[in-house]
């Protein structure tokens, strides 16, 4: 049980503003589940707990009722309504046996007007009220784009892997029907095989994505001109395997980068295949520009180009503009990736030409 003195609200107050205080105090008392006030009342005075536990809740979305803060012994609640002479913003209910110190808003008021540190302690009462709710709105902000962003990323996955396990499922049919040609269950073999190689890079994205930021001892001082020369058969087999050409605008500069070989070749292989994808055939041209401090590379395609309504978006995780197929996390891997070894990534519009996306890489020292 807290006496009036020992209330926060209270506690420095001077002995004189204390016997004023318990002239205008009205004892009070509530059950356990008892409703002290609805949302809607007058605000017709504050509320000291001196025993027990309150509940203070509100109606949110759909009408569901929330539990927006407890107020124990020596606190004060329904100041808001007071201050501001406006009816009840919340509903408060004793959650056990309570006893209260009331104070009625008119002499609230009247003793507020003449006690500079009663007011000064309700200021700071309701600041830190304001702060503790932004923090509580925050969390729940932030709580409430992760399950979106998790949303959207299960009914992607969920999708995107439908069609391929429907693809597998059908040509597994094919593959031990008794009737079926041979040249049926090659073609259902050759289909099965590409669908489990697509299900694989959905899953490695996947990883990728989700992987923590790589430390820098993991990177290696590497000949960029002939860690392009390693990859550039790899690539091209990429590329050809659509239908497509990949050809070197110029020779890459041998300057050396710190960087891992097998996460940079994702980062080619990603912006190749996400070329191609908006391709049926064409060609993908690399170009290299390099200064004492980095290196450019520039991958340009013959395609339609970036949609306008996704340039703001487009290495944001999930997004994914005229593909019936993938992750939507490619680009948001590239992006991790060349930032990680200390660079950027880019798109550079020219009109005209096809999709150009551009990342630095820092030379090393």
């Amino acid at each position: 049980m807290v006496e009036l003195e020992a209330a926060s609200l209270f506690r420095t107050l001077p002995p004189a503003e204390w016997r004023e205080l318990n002239k205008i105090a009205e004892p009070r008392q509530s059950s356990a589940g008892q409703e002290i006030f609805r949302e809607g009342d007058p605000g017709d005075g504050i509320y000291v707990v001196r025993e027990g536990l309150v509940e203070i809740s509100a109606l949110v979305a759909d009408n569901q009722r929330r539990v927006l803060s407890q107020r124990g012994p020596g606190e004060i609640f329904g100041e808001m309504a007071v201050i501001e002479d406006r009816p009840r913003s919340a509903t408060a209910i004793a959650a056990k046996d309570s006893q209260f110190y009331f104070f009625p808003r008119a002499e609230m008021l009247a003793l507020l007007q003449h006690s500079p540190g009663l007011s000064f302690n309700i200021l700071q009462e309701v600041s830190h009220r304001l702060r503790e709710f932004d923090r509580l709105h925050l969390q729940e902000v932030v709580q409430a784009e992760r399950l979106a962003v998790l949303g959207n990323f299960a009914r992607g996955i969920i999708h995107d892997l439908k069609t391929p396990l429907t693809i597998i499922g059908l040509s597994a049919e094919i593959v031990c029907a008794e009737n079926a040609t041979p040249e049926k269950r090659a073609q259902a073999h050759e289909r099965i095989r590409k669908q489990v190689y697509r299900i694989n890079e959905m899953v490695s994205d996947i990883l990728e994505f989700t992987r923590h930021n790589q430390s820098k001892t993991a990177r290696k001082p590497v000949n960029y001109s002939q860690f392009i020369a390693e990859i550039l058969s790899e690539l091209r087999a990429e590329v050809e395997a659509k239908s497509c050409k990949l050809e070197l605008e110029n020779q890459p500069p041998a300057a050396n980068v710190n960087l891992d070989s097998r996460r940079l070749l994702r980062v080619f292989v990603n912006l190749l295949h996400n070329a191609t994808d908006f391709m049926p055939e064409g060609k993908i041209f690399l170009r290299f520009i390099a200064n004492e401090k980095e290196i450019i590379t520039e991958v340009e395609d013959t395609g339609p180009g970036i949609a306008p309504q996704i340039a703001e978006t487009l290495f944001q995780p999930f997004v994914t503009h005229g593909k019936s197929h993938g992750t939507g996390l490619g680009l948001s891997i590239c992006k991790k990736t060349i930032e990680e070894h200390g660079g950027k990534i880019w798109t550079r519009v020219e009109p005209k030409h096809g999709a150009i996306f551009c990342f630095s890489l820092p030379v090393a020292k």
